[in-house]
């Protein structure tokens, strides 16, 4: 009898054992497929704000890169505009350019006719310091002699005879002429001379010879000017040859 009792007591608590058990297990799972379910919803409740923002980026890019003939155009006078500026430009340029070339033209043009006569202007200088000699070989004394004649030789000449004295003076009149009509020739294509007598000694005007010591004179100062220097319309022609004042200090 007590052995029957204790089994009928174990099947007994066997029973209730696997029935809690049962429950518990049952518990756990229907605990955890609702957590399973409230994740999914708040996984897909996040995932849908997203998924809107994507496709409305998706609507405004191809809002964006939608080509109408209205864009079209614009990209196309923005084009013909930055065109037209850059070929402006450049005739501008050019415009400065040419206007440049015609002004440096004009002048060398106007230096050609100028100094068309340079060379020869300055061979005809050898012409006129040979007349310039000839005139200063004549002493003013002679010619004076010649406006003052003596009684002796004025009775004793017949009246139409000359003397040597007025052969003389009409000589040097007429190489004065020749020397004063060859300078006014000169004047007329603006060659100019020149006598720096008293300057002081300028290398890109002046030719010095020779320099001597003079008391009371400034040392390089021109004391003589052998020869006349001429300019052609302020250019240098050519240079003076004179004498300067030593230093003797």
């Amino acid at each position: 009898m007590n052995t029957a009792y204790v089994r009928q007591a174990f099947r007994s608590s066997t029973a209730s054992l696997s029935s809690r058990t049962i429950g518990r297990s049952s518990r756990d799972a229907l605990t955890s497929h609702g957590r399973r379910i409230v994740g999914r919803r708040q996984y897909s409740d996040d995932k849908a704000p997203a998924a809107a923002e994507a496709d409305a980026e998706k609507e405004v890019e191809s809002d964006r890169t939608e080509v109408t003939p209205e864009t079209e155009l614009l990209k196309t006078i923005k084009a013909k505009e930055a065109e037209t500026t850059d070929l402006k430009s450049r005739l501008q340029y050019l415009q400065a350019d040419f206007l440049n070339l015609q002004r440096n033209a004009a002048r060398e043009k106007e230096q050609q006719r100028d100094f068309a006569i340079t060379r020869f202007a300055g061979d005809l200088l050898e012409t006129v310091d040979v007349l310039a000699l000839a005139l200063k070989s004549v002493p003013e004394d002679v010619l004076a002699q010649v406006d003052s004649p003596s009684p002796d030789s004025s009775e004793s000449s017949s009246p139409n005879s000359k003397s040597v004295q007025a052969y003389l003076k009409e000589l040097h009149q007429g190489v004065d002429m020749t020397h004063r009509l060859l300078l006014s020739t000169l004047f007329k294509y603006h060659v100019k001379p020149f006598d720096p007598t008293g300057d002081k000694f300028d290398p890109n005007q002046h030719e010095a010879l020779y320099q001597a010591p003079i008391p009371g004179k400034e040392p390089g100062t021109i004391l003589e000017c052998q020869k006349t220097g001429y300019t052609i319309k302020d250019r240098l022609l050519r240079a003076a040859q004179v004498g300067v004042v030593q230093d003797t200090s």
